[in-house]
């Protein structure tokens, strides 16, 4: 299985390096490495790695926080995008089959964004959101929390589950707002970058549907 692993480390030549050979001494195949931030000394620094199916992962926090100036801000299962290049895949998934486009995106999203699920919404003019489809394989709550206002952005809900949002453009929006959500537990907030990601893919796929095809059945 795949594990995503949050650490803030010094930035200075040599941790990032220790942390690599920590993960490995554990254990864990690196099969990704993403930087989030970088300022006051410090990263902030996302990897992807592969670790057994059913082992816990206490040794691979156990390993990393015992190293100077590592701080490990959440270990979490994440699924494995398709393709080299997952998002311009998923951009080509949408232009191919373009009246099922939005439910693509928000399919293939929670494996991009390592999260739980990720669905579309809309957004009427009294704020209230109503889910109108669920990522296959997620666990979409019963009820979503206040998604206003409508703009690329992340929050935390009452009862501790982290979301990111971005309107998508390219359907009929008189009305309501159809936005593009995506939530996980058990793991960081989602960082700026990710809600970066999540616009450039909502805007990307509106571009392509903006033809006018519907975003949502």
């Amino acid at each position: 299985m795949l594990l995503r692993i949050r650490v803030r480390l010094p930035d200075r030549p040599g941790s990032l390096g220790r942390v690599a050979r920590t993960l490995g001494a554990a254990g864990a195949d690196v099969a990704q490495m993403a930087v989030l931030e970088r300022g006051d000394g410090r990263a902030l620094d996302d990897f992807t790695v592969g670790w057994p199916a059913g082992a816990a992962p206490g040794p691979l926090h156990d390993g990393l926080a015992s190293v100077p100036g590592v701080e490990v801000l959440g270990i979490w299962p994440t699924g494995e995008p398709c393709g080299a290049f997952p998002d311009a895949a998923v951009i080509g998934q949408v232009a191919a089959v373009p009246e099922r486009g939005a439910e693509i995106l928000a399919d293939a999203v929670p494996a991009i964004l390592s999260a739980g699920w990720a669905g579309l919404a809309e957004v009427g003019a009294d704020g209230a959101a109503a889910l109108v489809y669920a990522s296959v394989g997620g666990a979409a709550p019963a009820e979503l929390p206040a998604l206003a206002p409508v703009r690329p952005r992340s929050f935390t809900a009452p009862d501790g589950a982290h979301f990111a949002l971005c309107p998508l453009s390219g359907g009929p929006l008189s009305t309501s707002a159809v936005i593009l959500v995506v939530s996980r537990t058990g793991a960081p907030p989602f960082h700026r970058t990710e809600v970066l990601r999540l616009e450039q893919l909502a805007g990307a796929a509106g571009a392509v549907l903006s033809a006018g095809l519907p975003l949502a059945p």
